[in-house]
């Protein structure tokens, strides 16, 4: 079935745009957000840098028009553009119709990142139900893993190619998808430091972390982020589960690892992506982390949760 994306206009529109080469880029995505200017809806591309030089250029005096941001910086941990990039996006317009170019999923992602990838790409469907937005995800047929390509037919309900639009009947329910990525977490390696978590030893804890954040050539500030992000998940340790848990800490050619594992079970398929208001009751622990680290990684069931925090050397 052929349909209309720019006149699909009541609800959440989530199209993938499937491209081969620069002018295939540009032809799905500039005439997409010139629609957005001339409709007098707010308009904002999240790419990685290249494709928004390409946008950039291609609009000309229009891109002043245009909120710009770097995917590879803005979305570097995947876990962070929905409350981070898109929704914060929509709640500076609100009562308005947003339209947005998002990439999350470029040819520079690795396979330790792409299970987040894929769950972002879902949980958007989950995040943005009853908004009024529409956000186009473009996917490079030429350089992304083919099984990458197929999994962007279950996590968008529209399909775009060569100006062909049509609905994805391999859609799936945006929970569903995700939970099949909820996937297992290797063991540490034997010379990881390891500490048991429990209220005593939160400041010991803070101290690891930090010096081991240090060792491994991290500045100052982003050593502080990840001993904040440590101590915001151990504390959660501490307050939600009675047998505590334990901490993992190791290094890797390019990234410090941080791995804090317990007896919880985290049953809210958005949690750490969706903002907690100030005065609602709630933990903001997984939200700061997200926007803290470069990546983090989740495998939760019934009596145990593994949280993994990535940065980068």
């Amino acid at each position: 079935m052929s349909i209309s994306v720019a006149t699909t206009t009541d609800g959440f529109v989530h199209p993938a745009l499937f491209y081969a080469d620069r002018e295939e880029y540009l032809a799905g995505t500039v005439p997409f957000i010139q629609a957005g200017l001339a409709a007098d809806e707010p308009v904002m591309a999240a790419v990685p840098r290249g494709n928004l030089d390409h946008i950039r250029t291609a609009l000309g005096i229009d891109a002043d028009r245009v909120q710009l941001h770097d995917m590879s910086v803005a979305g570097r941990n995947p876990g962070r553009i929905i409350p981070g990039v898109l929704l914060a996006f929509a709640a500076a317009h609100p009562g308005m119709r947003v339209r947005i170019i998002g990439e999350p999923i470029w040819a520079g992602r690795t396979a330790t990142e792409y299970p987040a990838c894929a769950q972002h790409e879902a949980l958007i469907n989950a995040a943005f139900a009853g908004r009024r937005a529409t956000i186009l995800c473009p996917y490079d047929t030429s350089r992304l893993d083919r099984s990458w390509l197929e999994d962007a037919h279950r996590t968008h309900p529209i399909l775009q190619t060569g100006g062909v639009v049509r609905r994805s009947p391999h859609y799936g329910d945006p929970v569903a998808v995700a939970a099949g990525f909820n996937l297992p977490l290797q063991d540490p390696p034997a010379h990881a430091t390891t500490i048991t978590i429990d209220l005593p030893a939160l400041p010991t804890i803070r101290r690891v972390v930090t010096a081991e954040a240090i060792a491994a050539g991290l500045t100052p500030d982003r050593a502080s982020d990840l001993t904040l992000a440590v101590n915001e998940l151990a504390a959660n340790t501490v307050k939600h589960t009675a047998a505590g848990g334990t901490l993992a800490v190791w290094t890797d050619p390019t990234r410090l690892i941080c791995q804090l594992t317990d007896t919880g079970h985290i049953t809210n398929p958005l949690a750490g992506r969706i903002p907690v208001p100030p005065r609602q009751p709630g933990s903001r622990g997984l939200v700061l982390v997200n926007q803290l680290c470069d990546l983090v990684r989740i495998h939760t069931r019934p009596g145990a949760t593994t949280i993994r925090l990535h940065m980068h050397r």
